[in-house]
This record gives structure tokens, sequence and C-alpha cells, in this order.
């Protein structure tokens, strides 16, 4: 025998991305009940078998559908910990906020009712491979800025909990009117400002940014007639 550093044709680096495409489209399409692998390779033209060899599992499929690589959601510190921060949080929003992720990862957080140590999966590419970055962000901040008693897992736990509540909560809690839907980026100060809050020591003075959490939100603008 041969040696066994070749094992039948390689794999075309491209499949993956028309895999992973075809599910975001179906799910947005179609939702996630008829998001199957059957379903993915008709949409997609690949063999089932050739998705099957890549993802064993549906769920797998759709987890790396609508979740990116570790490189989308890390930031690199620039020293200013309120950009830095709102960086964060707008990377957490628009991952939360795609079509794709607002029609599967309901259907996940079911699924893992029956298969909970898919869970572990899920919490790694949503945040647990982000902490180190994030613990970095944090410490390269200016002297005086981020009171050094914070947990910054803490902190990162209200910023994934935040960009989920304005993805999957907020709309429908009647907290939603038409300037926030309007302005991404007012939400997203609003978000760091809060975030700063918990960071920044406490010496009586409010946390400052362009946009408070306390400022006036933008007014909805006017409507034009036909």
């Amino acid at each position: 025998m041969s040696g066994g550093s070749s094992r039948g044709r390689p794999r075309d680096p491209q499949v993956e991305g028309v895999v992973q495409t075809a599910t975001r489209e179906l799910l947005e399409q179609r939702g996630f009940e008829q998001t199957t692998i059957q379903a993915v390779a008709r949409h997609a033209g690949v063999g089932a078998s050739t998705i099957y060899r890549r993802w064993p599992s549906r769920i797998e499929l759709i987890e790396s559908a609508i979740f990116p690589g570790l490189g989308a959601l890390v930031v690199a510190p620039t020293g200013d910990v309120r950009e830095d921060l709102r960086r964060y949080v707008a990377a957490y929003r628009q991952l939360f906020g795609s079509p794709a992720a607002r029609a599967g990862i309901p259907g996940l957080l079911a699924a893992y009712q029956a298969e909970p140590q898919r869970h572990g999966t899920l919490v790694e590419r949503v945040g647990q491979d982000v902490r180190p970055a994030f613990r970095a962000t944090l410490a390269a901040a200016a002297p005086g800025t981020i009171d050094p008693a914070v947990d910054p897992d803490g902190v990162m736990d209200l910023l994934i909990g935040a960009a989920l509540y304005q993805s999957f909560i907020r709309p429908f809690a009647g907290r939603a009117d038409e300037a926030d839907e309007a302005d991404d980026h007012y939400q997203d100060d609003r978000v760091c400002d809060l975030l700063l809050r918990a960071l920044r020591p406490d010496t009586g003075e409010p946390a400052g940014g362009r946009a408070s959490a306390t400022s006036p939100k933008p007014k909805p603008k006017a409507k034009t007639e036909p």
C-alpha cells in the first residue's frame, strides 16, 4: 500500500461556502424546520452526501451557517475603550440581527433541549472563543478607565444579552419605536454607555459619551405624502 497522505478526491474549498450560503437563504425564506440537509443540497446544487461529509447533522450545518469564524467578532484593541466596546456591540447586533440568525437561533435553542451537549458548541461560537480578545481589549484601556474589580466575562455576558434582547425581544416588547428601529447606531451607543457605567470606577460622575443612555432619542423622520 502507498502512504496514506491522500484518500479519495480532495475537497473543493468553495463547496462549504456555497452550502452555507444556501443554508442561510433557506432559513430566511422557509424557516428552521424546512431547512433540512436534503433541501439545502437541492438549493446548493450538491449531493446530500457532500454535506454529510462536512456536517454530520442538520444542527451542525445550521450552526456553521449562522455563526461566523472567530475573526468576525474579534475587535483589535485601539486603547479607546468606548470605541472598542461599541464595535463589539455592533458586531453582535449584526450577528444576531441577520435574517438567518433570527430564523435559526430559536430553532437551535429548542433543539438543544433534546441535545444538551450541543449547547456548548453554541456558547463557544457565540462568545467563549472571543472572551480572551475581549479581556485584552479592556486591558488595553487607558489607566483609570476600567475598575479593576469588574469581571470582564460578566460584562461580555451583558453585551451578548443586550444584543440578543435587541434582536429577539425588543421588537415584540413594546419598547421599539420608529426612531429606534431606524437608527441602529443610536442603539449601539445606548448599550455601549450602559456597559461603560458597569466598567468604570465609581467616581460619582456620569459616564461620558457621544450619546448617553439618558440622552434624547433621535426624532423619527417626517413622513412625506406620496
